[in-house]
């Protein structure tokens, strides 16, 4: 007669220890330390980057040094902020996006690196440039113009901005390396390059977007170079173990069901050049983590991208929540859901951080409730919670 194992419980083999209590297994996979090149993060629970919009003029200012540090006190091991427009004038489409260049922008995130430091976390800002998605005569730099591999903002579609020139090519790697250098010099713990969902970086990689016959364009490796180039100017620009971290995605805004590479092979080609300009982790973006990339295999998007390029692996996508950020960007709220799926491929060393997005915007405590075992707190996300700053 087979044995009936309770939910929550775990079965290994003699040789391995048991964890017999879901409370006793989230905290002993979750806290501990993880090392992203010169980094250590105090545990495998990161906050994901989601654009807040309360910055006015580009600067945070004391909301945002609160909205932070509150939940890194809570337990979060590693902050990675809301994007944020590198200096180059066609990067953004908002004044109340937080920018990272300028006397006052900068000083305002050195505040917010020093609270989460002293809240007991570490942080890293996402530097981005959205391209093609920015439409011309919108604000911080109404006068700059759309800017994108082709001009193009998704596929099949009449280009509505300026295709690259080599110029304007060397000018964003040049924002995106200063950037970094200031980051670390106003004591952040590394950098994430925003390279995924339909943005600068994306447009080139994604065949949809970039139609270039230059060094820029064709196959994936060609697609990769622009990204590869900006990783290598910012590692030249920081110090060896400042870490830089990569995030991308097959998805993108204009288009949920795009993708860049279908197979393994062809997501090896994409990356490797990345890893090879000095990437020291990627992170993986998916709408649901706990979907398989690719047929014949239940590795996530996150799980491929260790097994192909050995790096630190960051996976996010509707961690803690019954219901992905699409609906929630329509007003729905979401129900919270079992993190036993997680903790499993965690265990199995699928990937080694775990970002968490509306779980930690709905609820600050989330960090520390979940490696505390207490479950039964967690709050259902609200979209509401969009509109707020807590």
């Amino acid at each position: 007669m087979r044995a009936h194992i309770p939910t929550g419980f775990t079965v290994r083999s003699p040789s391995v220890t048991v964890i017999d209590s879901a409370p006793a297994r989230a905290a002993a996979l979750l806290a501990r330390p993880a090392t992203i090149n010169g980094l250590t993060v105090p545990n495998r629970i990161a906050m994901a980057p989601m654009t807040r919009m309360f910055s006015p003029g580009g600067v945070p200012g004391e909301d945002v040094v609160s909205y932070y540090a509150r939940r890194a006190a809570a337990g979060v091991g590693l902050i990675v902020t809301e994007g944020t427009y590198v200096g180059h004038e066609s990067a953004g489409q908002s004044d109340r996006v937080p920018r990272f260049h300028g006397e006052e922008q900068l000083a305002g995130w050195a505040k917010v690196a020093e609270a989460v430091h002293a809240a007991g976390g570490t942080i890293v800002p996402q530097l981005w440039h959205i391209g093609t998605v920015r439409n011309e005569g919108e604000p911080p730099f109404p006068q700059a113009p759309s800017i994108g591999p082709s001009g193009l903002v998704t596929a099949g579609a009449e280009p509505t901005g300026k295709a690259m020139t080599q110029a304007d090519v060397d000018d964003v790697v040049a924002a995106f390396a200063q950037a970094a250098a200031d980051a670390e010099r106003i004591g952040f713990d590394g950098v994430e390059i925003h390279g995924a969902h339909g943005y600068l970086i994306d447009q080139f990689l994604w065949a949809g977007t970039n139609r270039r016959t230059d060094a820029y364009g064709g196959d994936p490796v060609a697609r990769a170079r622009f990204a590869a180039e900006i990783v290598a100017a910012v590692r030249e620009k920081v110090s060896p173990e400042f870490p830089v971290i990569f995030r991308y995605s097959q998805w993108k805004q204009q288009d949920y069901t795009a993708r860049l590479a279908e197979t393994p092979e062809e997501l090896e080609a994409i990356l490797t050049p990345l890893a090879a300009a000095g990437v020291d982790a990627f992170h993986a973006s998916t709408r649901r983590y706990w979907l398989p990339e690719f047929e014949g295999s239940d590795l996530n998007l996150a799980g491929w991208t260790k097994k192909l390029t050995g790096k630190s692996v960051i996976t996010v996508g509707s961690v803690g929540l019954d219901g992905d950020f699409l609906h929630a960007f329509q007003g729905e709220g979401s129900p919270v859901k079992s993190i036993d799926n997680l903790l499993d491929r965690l265990e199995a060393d699928e990937f080694d951080l775990v970002a968490v997005g509306r779980a930690l915007l709905q609820d600050p405590e989330w960090a520390a409730k979940v490696l505390a075992g207490r479950f039964d707190e967690l709050k259902p996300y609200d979209a509401a919670a969009l509109k707020t700053l807590s």
